[in-house]
């Protein structure tokens, strides 16, 4: 008896009750069990220095399970002269409109770590040593700031979430007109 009759008659029944539990039909199981033997059996005298036949045998059993769960979605054939969705930005992109306005009625302090660290890209490292902080005070003054940012982008402009934390919703607002009444 060579190793792959060994294998098989090891392996084939508990193979077979994985893939009946897989699948609705038992005549699909035994296409599959059928499938898998015959990938061994291609496998020739190979098959004998798998060091894990089981897992080998298992594995196989699963990619043809795939293969053949690929193959087998139904596919609609759509019309040639369907127009193509018109997909329409994250909600959070349009807040850059707020975002100015939002930016005028904070702090200078917070104004000045937003715009330079997240806004211009500067790093943590160089903001503290341009504003005369140690790195961890400055780290929190950005961090401060990042919060009254969220709070008052929330105020100014009626942002809502939803239960992901991401930005559902909000109302477009001009910047404040900050130039002097005529």
């Amino acid at each position: 008896m060579n190793c792959l009759d060994t294998a098989w008659k090891l392996h084939a029944p508990e193979l077979r009750a994985w893939l009946r539990h897989r699948l609705n039909q038992p005549q699909d199981a035994e296409d599959v069990l059928q499938d898998v033997f015959i990938k061994a059996l291609r496998q020739k005298s190979r098959f004998c220095t798998v060091l894990n036949p089981r897992a080998w045998l298992f594995e196989v059993a699963r990619n043809t399970l795939a293969d053949r769960w690929k193959s087998a979605r139904e596919t609609i054939e759509l019309p040639d002269d369907l127009a193509a969705p018109v997909l329409e930005g994250a909600p959070v992109d349009g807040l850059t409109a707020c975002l100015p306005r939002v930016l005028s009625e904070l702090k200078e302090t917070d104004r000045q770590a937003i715009v330079l660290c997240d806004l211009g890209g500067m790093s943590q490292v160089d903001y503290a040593a341009q504003v005369g902080l140690n790195l961890s005070a400055a780290k929190s003054r950005l961090q401060r700031a990042r919060q009254r940012l969220r709070n008052q982008m929330s105020l100014a402009c009626q942002v809502t979430m939803n239960n992901a934390g991401q930005v559902e919703d909000f109302l477009p607002r001009p910047p404040l007109d900050t130039r002097p009444p005529q």
